[in-house]
């Protein structure tokens, strides 16, 4: 794999993506409302200001909780070729869980997992 098929696989996304927001643009009715710009949360209309600033640490929670949900996605097939790894597969998963745990502590630390 080289340049050329990395030149390819972003022109073949640019092009899926492009193709998909023409076809929704000639496919969907597009109407004009002046509701559909306003702000509604839980289908309560909103008083005063709708832009406020949220606290990053939000945003910090939420990654936090998807590289550990992604953690995931690798463990299982580690799971299911763990018998036939040996106590190399063994020996990969605990480093693998090493790093993970360093990475909770360091967010741990620095503050990351105190609900704002």
């Amino acid at each position: 794999m080289g340049a050329a098929s990395m030149i390819v696989l972003i022109c073949a996304a640019v092009a899926f993506s492009t193709i998909a927001i023409l076809i929704a643009k000639v496919v969907t009715k597009s109407t004009t409302n002046s509701q559909k710009g306003e702000a509604i949360e839980c289908g309560i209309p909103t008083s005063g200001k709708t832009w406020i600033q949220l606290n990053v640490g939000y945003y910090l929670f939420a990654l936090i909780f998807l590289v550990f949900d992604v953690e995931l996605v690798f463990l299982y097939p580690w799971a299911v070729v763990a018998k036939d790894g040996g106590w190399m597969a063994l020996l990969e998963i605990v480093v693998f869980f090493f790093i993970l745990f360093i990475a909770f502590l360091y967010a741990h630390k620095k503050g990351a997992l105190k609900w704002v």
